[in-house]
C-alpha cells in the first residue's frame, strides 16, 4: 500500500499530512473537493483514501459511497470533527475501513494504516510493527529531573515482566510514549504494539473494534475484520483513556483478559490471545469506581503496577532539553535547519506553566519552526505565534 489520496479542504492541514506521509515513503496526492477527488480517483486509483467528512461541494460520506460503488477495492479512512456515534456507524456501514477524529497526531493515523497493511498481507507484520514502534519511541528524550528519572527507573523495572501496567498523568504528559517504551523494553518487543483511544470509541462499535467480526455478521460488515486483541496477540495492547469505556464494554474486556480468549462478532468459536495490557487515564479512577462508572474488578486486573508521570510544570529543568529535542525532530520533518532559540525565548518557556504539558511544548516548537524565517527562534516570534506564552509573565499569572 503505497499510493494515498488525501481529501481535505483546509490547505495547510492537507499539505502537512502530504509532507508527513511523503517522508514516510508514500506517494501522496491531495484534493480539496468532491469534484476534484473523483477525477483523481478515476485517474490514479489510489490504494488508500483519507477523506474529510465535510467538504465544500458535498459530503465525504457521499464520496465514500460513490467510491465503494465504482472501486470497492480502495480502502477509505474518514476524518471528522464530528466524531459521534451516528457518523462513525454510518461511515463504517457505508464501507469505510475506519475513522479518526480531529485533531489527531499523524502517528495515530499511521497506526491504523500499519494495522490495515498487516491484515491485508502487504507487509510482514512483525517487521513493520517493530520498526514503527522503535521509531516512535525514539522521538522522545528522557528528562534529567528526579521526577522523570523515577519514571524511567520504573519502566526499566516493570518492562521485562508480564505485569499489567496502569499509567496515570494529565493530558499531554506522554502516557503513550511510556507505554511504547515498556513494550520496546519487554520480551514482546518483536510483536505488535496496538494503541487504542478508548475516549473516541463508541459503545456500538466497541465489540467489533476489540474482538473483530465475521463478514455478514451485521449490516456494513462487508469483510472479516481482526479486532485489537487479535492484532496485539503476542504483543502489547495500550488502552488510552480507559475510564471512558461503557460498563458493558468493561465487562467484555474483563472477560477477555481473564479467559485469554475472544469471540469475534458472528464467529462460532473462541480465539486464544496472549496480550499484555498497558492502560492509561487522566481520570481519578477511585472516584469513578465509587460513582459506579468503572468496575472495581477490571481496575484491579489492569493496575498490577502503577506509573505516574509528572506534569511539565513540575519538571521545568527539563524544558530546555525537551525544546532542543523537538527542534531536531521538527527540522527533520518540516525540512528546515533552525539552529536554536535565543535566551529570552528559553526564559519564557521556563516561566510558562504548560497546561498541555509535553504535547503542548512539542506543538509550539513545530509551529515556530514552520513559520520562522531565520536560523534562530527569537521571542518576538512567540509574541506573534504563541502570545499566551509571551504574555504569561506580564499578565501576572
Amino acid at each position: 500500500m503505497k499510493n494515498i489520496l488525501i481529501i481535505e479542504d483546509v490547505v495547510t492541514f492537507g499539505l502537512m499530512l502530504k509532507t508527513w506521509f511523503t517522508k514516510k515513503g508514500f506517494e501522496v496526492k491531495t484534493s480539496l473537493s468532491v469534484t476534484d477527488a473523483k477525477k483523481e480517483i478515476e485517474s490514479c486509483r489510489p490504494d488508500l483514501i483519507i477523506s474529510d467528512l465535510r467538504l465544500p461541494d458535498g459530503s465525504g460520506l457521499d464520496l465514500l459511497k460513490w467510491t465503494k460503488d465504482k472501486y470497492p477495492e480502495i480502502i477509505i479512512i474518514m476524518m471528522t470533527n464530528y466524531a459521534d456515534i451516528q457518523t462513525a456507524v454510518e461511515s463504517i456501514r457505508a464501507g469505510a475501513y475506519d475513522y479518526i477524529a480531529k485533531p489527531f497526531n499523524p502517528e495515530a493515523l499511521m497506526e491504523k494504516i500499519n494495522i490495515l497493511s498487516a491484515s491485508a498481507g502487504t507487509k510482514d507484520k512483525k517487521t513493520s510493527r517493530t520498526s514503527k514502534n522503535t521509531g516512535t519511541a525514539s522521538n522522545y528524550v528522557p528528562g534529567n529531573s528526579l521526577e522523570y528519572k523515577k519514571v524511567y527507573e520504573y519502566v526499566n523495572l516493570v518492562a521485562p515482566t508480564n505485569l499489567s501496567v496502569f499509567i496515570k498523568g494529565e493530558s499531554g504528559v506522554g502516557k503513550e510514549h511510556i507505554a511504547r517504551l515498556i513494550h520496546e523494553k519487554s520480551n514482546r518487543s518483536s510483536s505488535s504494539f496496538i494503541p487504542v483511544d478508548c475516549g473516541a470509541m463508541s459503545k456500538d462499535l466497541s465489540a467489533s473494534e476489540f474482538f473483530g467480526h465475521i463478514r455478514g455478521s451485521f449490516t456494513g460488515a462487508i469483510n472479516n475484520k481482526k479486532g485489537h486483541f487479535e492484532e496485539a496477540s503476542g504483543g502489547t495492547l495500550f488502552l488510552d483513556e480507559i475510564g471512558n469505556l461503557s460498563l458493558d464494554t468493561q465487562m467484555q474486556l474483563l472477560r477477555a483478559l481473564q479467559e485469554k480468549k475472544i469471540k469475534p462478532i458472528g464467529a462460532n468459536k473462541e480465539i486464544p490471545v496472549d496480550v499484555r495490557v498497558v492502560a492509561a487515564t487522566n481520570e481519578d479512577m477511585e472516584k469513578a469506581i465509587s460513582f459506579g462508572r468503572f468496575r472495581a474488578d477490571l481496575y484491579h486486573r489492569i493496575n498490577e503496577f502503577v506509573i505516574e508521570i509528572p506534569t511539565l510544570e513540575k519538571c521545568k529543568e527539563d524544558i530546555v532539553l525537551f525544546a532542543h529535542h523537538f527542534l531536531k525532530i521538527a527540522n527533520r520533518e518540516i525540512n528546515k535547519n533552525v539552529v536554536g532559540f535565543d535566551e529570552e525565548t528559553l526564559n519564557l518557556f521556563q516561566k510558562y506553566n504548560w497546561p498541555g504539558n509535553i504535547r503542548e511544548l512539542r506543538n509550539v516548537i513545530f509551529r515556530l519552526v514552520l513559520v520562522v524565517r531565520k536560523d534562530i527562534i527569537v521571542s518576538e516570534l512567540l509574541k506573534e505565534c504563541v502570545p499566551n506564552i509571551y504574555h504569561y509573565k506580564s499578565a501576572g499569572i
